[in-house]
């Protein structure tokens, strides 16, 4: 077993990794909030504490107007980095929103500008009028597409990786249950998801359940080798893990520093290969 650091300690400093070719260095995990962002929406998760949320479109007239208006609210002149999150459904042309994007980092108002759930066909677009500084994919040991062709795309191109969602929305926390499944409220886009309920749910589950001897070898949680199993990856540069209370950000935060083995991994690959969950490559390819 590979020896690893110590857990940090809270107000400790946190490992930091390059982010692509940019000269901005990120920690390895950051905080997500798609879950506080409450039930009245189609991707809610149920009621949360906090229950406002806001949604905006972008267009690239917008675009330029929400960087300006953040730059004002943040009092500051640069923003770090500017992610278009889902390719526009209004019929606008990656040309037109990526050259905007591209247009703000020349003008210094952002430091790195990338792409969210956009696929190699649309990376190799936006690459060819300028550099993806960031992909940010869903990525999880049970969501492996990405793994076939956009990881190695980044990875080629020098393009920084920030997954999300890499707990697969809950079921690889260590503390998810077919109970807990059937007790979501219809409000939580989860209660409708192939991957809670029937089979998949069972398979989902199983891969969980593989992860825990490797969590007490390391002395840490099911969370966090989950988050860390995506941090293995190559192309990977950080992951933001989605919390709901300070309770569960310690549930995860061993992952910054956690590594796992070369039998850790060959571990999880075996469980995956036997229960069949999801769908994709079951080991980071070197």
């Amino acid at each position: 077993m590979t020896e690893r650091p110590a857990t940090p300690h809270v107000g400790s400093p946190l490992p930091v990794q390059r982010l692509g070719v940019t000269d901005m260095h990120v920690t390895r995990v950051g905080f997500g909030a798609w879950a506080i962002g409450g039930a009245d929406w189609v991707a809610g998760w149920g009621r949360q504490d906090d229950s406002a949320s806001i949604a905006s479109i972008a267009t690239p007239a917008s675009i330029r107007d929400e960087v300006v208006a953040s730059l004002r609210r943040l009092r500051t002149e640069r923003i770090d980095l500017y992610q278009m999150h889902w390719p526009p459904q209004d019929g606008t042309g990656l040309e037109e929103y990526w050259q905007t994007l591209l247009d703000l980092k020349a003008e210094g108002k952002v430091r790195a500008v990338g792409l969210s759930n956009h696929d190699t066909a649309q990376l190799e677009a936006a690459e060819r009028l300028g550099h993806v500084d960031t992909l940010q994919p869903p990525f999880s040991a049970i969501h492996r597409d990405v793994a076939t062709a956009e990881l190695p795309w980044c990875r080629a191109h020098n393009t920084g990786v920030i997954v999300y969602s890499p707990m697969a929305s809950g079921l690889l926390t260590g503390a998810f249950t077919a109970e807990r499944a059937k007790s979501l409220s219809k409000d939580d886009w989860r209660s409708g998801s192939p991957d809670f309920t029937g089979d998949g749910l069972a398979r989902n589950l199983a891969v969980a359940n593989a992860m825990r001897p490797i969590a007490a070898r390391h002395g840490t949680s099911v969370a966090s080798v989950a988050v860390a199993w995506t941090l293995a990856w190559p192309a990977v540069t950080a992951a933001i893990v989605g919390a709901r209370s300070p309770a569960q950000v310690d549930g995860w935060l061993d992952a910054a520093t956690l590594r796992l083995s070369p039998d850790d991994l060959q571990e999880i690959a075996d469980a995956l290969a036997t229960t069949g969950a999801g769908g994709g490559p079951i080991h980071p390819q070197r």
